[in-house]
């Protein structure tokens, strides 16, 4: 259980996928824009993440590990999360049509963020076993999630400062994106595995 516990805190605060792995930069720039929308798009990045976390451990080791096929990894990976992307289209379509509009061409894009793609590959690498793999794969999109979500606010709060015009949009965001990153890089000094006892 402590190790489940690490490998949680460990994803969402000191390997945090967005903000120390510089993984799925296209959505968090492009859907920041809104709370709203940004919490809409991090709980998908959360399901698809771990979702696809647990099927794409499945098919490693029951499937291209035993019959020695390690180089269909990404295609199969890929084709895993293109999937799970088309269900959650579907099921934000049909219970909030104001959200899929509000996310526009960036939810059928979760199939192409390299986030979730890097942390399938990574709970490979990293030998976790299944539960491990899953709880990576659910702190890696909750990680995102409060990044993006952060982003949002404070991008909100944006609108209403008095800010150059030279960095107004893009530039501002960058800028900002960098000072997040780098009070996350704080986070990096924790041992998570000996505050828990390990």
């Amino acid at each position: 259980m402590r190790e489940l516990i690490v490998i949680l805190l460990g994803g969402i605060l000191v390997n945090n996928v967005m903000l120390t792995r510089i993984l799925g930069v296209c959505p968090f720039i492009g859907v920041s824009k809104q709370v709203e929308t940004a919490t809409g798009m991090g709980m998908a990045v959360i399901f698809v993440m771990t979702v696809a976390s647990a099927v794409t451990w499945l098919i490693q080791n029951l499937i291209l590990n035993p019959f020695n096929m390690g180089y269909l990894q990404t295609v199969s990976f890929i084709l895993v999360i293109a999937a799970l992307v088309q269900l959650i289209e579907m099921v934000v379509l049909k219970v909030s049509p104001t959200l899929y509009r509000a996310l526009g061409i960036y939810l059928p894009l979760i199939t192409t963020n390299c986030a979730v793609l890097g942390v399938a590959i990574l709970n490979i690498r990293e030998s976790y076993n299944l539960l491990e793999a899953a709880v990576s794969g659910l702190a890696g999109g909750a990680g995102f999630a409060l990044a993006i979500i952060l982003f949002a606010a404070m991008r909100e709060r944006q609108e209403l400062a008095p800010i150059s015009r030279a960095m107004v949009g893009f530039p501002i965001a960058l800028v900002t994106t960098g000072l997040m990153a780098m009070a996350f890089l704080g986070f990096s000094g924790f041992n998570i595995s000996k505050l828990m006892g390990l």
